[in-house]
């Protein structure tokens, strides 16, 4: 697996500080997506052992609540394999402490046991790893600045944690803190 990016200290992509992991390689290929660039499995540079480390390393101060996985496509086939032990060993390293979001142009249903994008033991093992899971690909008919941690309405927070422990196909929405402004314009 290559990944097209790393940004340390990254406050767009998830809650608080973050260290964010571009991977490459997409193949659904939607329309004005923000990072075409990443779409060739090819671009960047190998994910290495090195690299993994360096990026936990980056996660191991208080001031940075999680990790975040975007791309490219972090659910294509290639890419699910060079990720599940890397989240595994963050969740191995930080437990609970941090965070762990994905963005996911495939959507809960392809994803999910059962889904068509499942690869079964592979993709059960990469989902038990996470938090929060954006699932949808951008649709730009969709788009609206005024949504947090996603580009058009489509798209979804899911509480993987929650959603797995529930029977049925209800999927539970994360749920981000209320914010207060604190300033006045007088």
């Amino acid at each position: 697996m290559n990944y097209a990016n790393i940004k340390y200290c990254d406050i767009a992509n998830g809650p608080g500080v973050r260290t964010t992991l571009f991977v490459s390689g997409c193949r659904l290929h939607c329309p004005n997506c923000f990072n075409e660039e990443a779409w060739d499995f090819e671009a960047g540079e190998p994910f290495t052992d090195e690299v993994a480390e360096k990026i936990m390393d980056s996660m191991d101060v208080p001031y940075v609540t999680g990790l975040t996985i975007l791309g490219g496509e972090p659910m294509e086939p290639e890419n699910q394999q060079g990720l599940v032990g890397f989240l595994e060993a963050v969740r191995e390293r930080f437990g609970s402490e941090k965070s762990i979001w994905l963005f996911s142009g495939h959507t809960w249903d392809q994803l999910a046991p059962g889904g068509a994008w499942n690869l079964g033991e592979v993709t059960d093992r990469l989902l038990d790893t996470l938090d929060v899971l954006v699932d949808g690909p951008f649709v730009q008919d969709l788009h609206d600045i005024t949504l947090r941690f996603r580009g058009s309405s489509n798209q979804r927070l899911i509480d993987v944690p929650a959603t797995l422990e529930t029977p049925g196909d209800d999927v539970i929405w994360w749920e981000d803190e209320p914010i207060f402004a604190t300033h006045t314009m007088e």
